[in-house]
């Protein structure tokens, strides 16, 4: 195998400090509802990010497999966006800096990539590594999105994966980085979002909002969803009202449900947003403490530096 180092171009302009965690999600495979693709779409259009590295894409990618699309006009081609992988020094909404790594699944030398993904990793000296994946299950839409979590971090294991068969896949390029990172002991989750099987082929806001909470209980990073879930609830309110239209689609969703909380009756599962009792805060709750904790962000942001 050649050096992995030549697989990617390290933008040295860009100090990027130590312990970071790394959010990465990369599309092309089984991406259910377009979580993935929502995903880091919506977190490079509404975060500032920096370039850090950026992929040899001819390396990489099969182009009469995935053909990049082009723009003609009549006699002549204005515009092209070529296909990319790369990674970013990317600020949460509260300005705290993580790494985010985005693009397309490479299509060729897996290993090598992974060989790369885990030097950029120990070179920047990452914290932690998570990633996103989403596949169709037999799930209502009025349910919670569950997740299937795999890795080495137990605490997240235990509070959010919903299941946890022994069952061979079909692997993907993050699967074999985690597999390799989880091999050197390196702090690593992988989300699977169970995502209703008849929303697979749509654009399923919740997919997204579902793998940023997800993205969060890994990172401690916050991230904005406004937008998104505002696209969630249209999106909602569209099915709802196809299901209501739908004799045998509304009964697929009734029996859909009925073995989704016969399901969740006897998992030990609890949410990690409950209390003892398991109640869930209320709104009003958790503005409360989320108004505590900016107040005291500004607190500190207005303290002068030590040794000032």
């Amino acid at each position: 195998m050649r050096d992995p180092r030549s697989l990617y171009e390290l933008n040295v302009d860009v100090s990027v400090p130590p312990g970071l965690p790394l959010v990465a999600g990369l599309t092309g495979f089984a991406d259910a509802g377009g979580a993935v693709a929502q995903t880091t779409e919506y977190l490079r259009e509404t975060l500032e990010t920096t370039s850090i590295a950026t992929f040899d894409v001819d390396e990489l990618l099969d182009y009469r497999a995935r053909r990049p699309i082009m723009l003609f006009e009549g006699d002549h081609f204005t515009e092209y966006t070529p296909p990319r992988i790369e990674l970013e020094l990317a600020r949460d909404e509260l300005g705290r800096p993580f790494l985010l790594l985005t693009g397309f699944e490479p299509d060729f030398k897996w290993e090598w990539f992974t060989a790369a993904v885990l030097q950029l990793i120990d070179e920047l000296q990452v914290a932690s590594t998570t990633w996103v994946n989403s596949i169709p299950m037999p799930v209502p839409h009025t349910r919670p999105i569950r997740v299937t979590v795999s890795g080495n971090r137990d605490e997240l294991i235990d509070t959010m994966s919903v299941w946890r068969p022994t069952t061979q896949v079909p692997g993907n390029a993050l699967h074999l980085v985690e597999y390799r990172l989880v091999e050197l002991g390196h702090p690593t989750t992988g989300f699977v979002l169970l995502i209703p099987h008849y929303l697979a082929d749509t654009e399923y806001p919740s997919a997204a909002i579902a793998a940023l909470e997800a993205i969060s209980a890994a990172t401690g990073r916050i991230f904005p969803t406004d937008a998104l879930r505002e696209q969630g609830r249209d999106f909602i309110a569209r099915i709802d009202e196809q299901v209501a239209e739908n004799g045998e689609l509304a009964k697929l969703v009734g029996t859909l449900e009925g073995r989704h909380d016969a399901y969740m009756e006897g998992t030990t599962l609890r949410s990690p947003l409950t209390d003892e009792d398991g109640e869930l805060p209320s709104a009003d709750e958790i503005a409360a403490e989320l108004e505590k904790f900016l107040a005291f962000r500004r607190s500190r942001d207005d303290e002068p530096p030590r040794g000032a």
